[in-house]
């Protein structure tokens, strides 16, 4: 079975930095694209990134890109969100996502999703 458990969400100030983490299992981690997705009470859920062992890091989301980063780390089946220069636009609940299609992590249909985590930006 599947599971992916984010973690690392907070309460942070305008500018200040978080790292969300999201832990996978029940895969061979190199067999699945993880990505990372939002949403902010009354809009839509935004997909910002993803990541996998053949392509690497790719940020889709203009509205994070030269702010957030995506990692991974094969040796702790982990997954990375280093969010710098946070604003307080970027308080939603963050949740991480998995697919062996990419597409599908680009257009926000997934097969596997992990709980959020919630960040709060105060300004």
């Amino acid at each position: 079975e599947v599971q992916l458990q984010a973690s690392g969400g907070g309460l942070v100030q305008a500018g200040g930095s978080l790292r969300l983490s999201c832990v996978a299992s029940g895969f061979h981690f190199d067999d699945l694209a993880i990505g990372w997705f939002r949403q902010a009470p009354g809009k839509e859920r935004e997909g910002l990134s993803y990541i996998s062992a053949t392509t690497g890091p790719y940020t889709f989301a203009d509205s994070v890109k030269g702010r957030f980063t995506i990692s991974r780390d094969a040796a702790k089946n982990t997954v990375y969100l280093q969010m710098d220069s946070l604003k307080p636009e970027d308080t939603a609940v963050y949740s991480c996502a998995a697919d062996r299609i990419r597409a599908r992590l680009r257009t926000g249909v997934p097969t596997y999703w992990g709980q959020g985590t919630q960040v709060t930006v105060s300004s």
